[in-house]
């Protein structure tokens, strides 16, 4: 039997639908937008687009399919990440997981319009023993990064 036939089980990502609360680190934060949502989600869900517009991202590489099980590689703040999507609700919601230099990270997006305005909301948690030994460090930096994140992509959608 061939090693790619459609009998070889396939393995189902586990899906991950809120950060760890109990991390030593946990970072919300939201913004509105002034741009319709699929114009938001698009480039938000660009993810090989990245770093196009956002200074924090040195590069981006994802091939898709944009669905859970789908892993992509990406570079920011000095941190080579893999990272593995496990949710997403198309237009609503957008999870990811993946572990940097001794951080286990989750990171959710949720987006909601009304009345032509978005709103984004995106929570991370970050463990690991790293995060244990420095979490006031690493949680102001994770905010300054998501402020950022989220400035930037208001910025590029309002101006499009």
């Amino acid at each position: 039997m061939n090693a790619d036939t459609t009998d070889t089980p396939q393995l189902q990502p586990t899906a991950i639908t809120t950060i760890d609360e109990n991390a030593p680190v946990i970072v919300r934060v939201s913004t509105t937008v002034n741009a319709p949502l699929a114009l938001v989600w698009n480039l938000h869900t660009d993810i090989a687009g990245w770093a196009r517009w956002n200074t924090n991202v040195e590069r981006a590489e994802f091939a898709g399919p944009l669905a859970p099980g789908a892993s992509f590689h990406w570079l920011t703040h000095g941190l080579d990440i893999t990272s593995t999507l496990r949710e997403v609700v198309h237009g609503k919601r957008i999870a990811w997981s993946g572990p940097a230099n001794g951080i286990d990270g989750i990171h959710i997006w949720a987006f909601e319009e009304h009345d032509g305005v978005v709103t984004v909301h995106t929570e991370e948690s970050w463990s690991g023993a790293v995060v244990q030994a420095q979490p006031a460090e690493l949680r102001q930096a994770l905010e300054q990064s998501l402020t950022d994140w989220l400035r930037q992509l208001k910025t590029q959608a309002e101006n499009r």
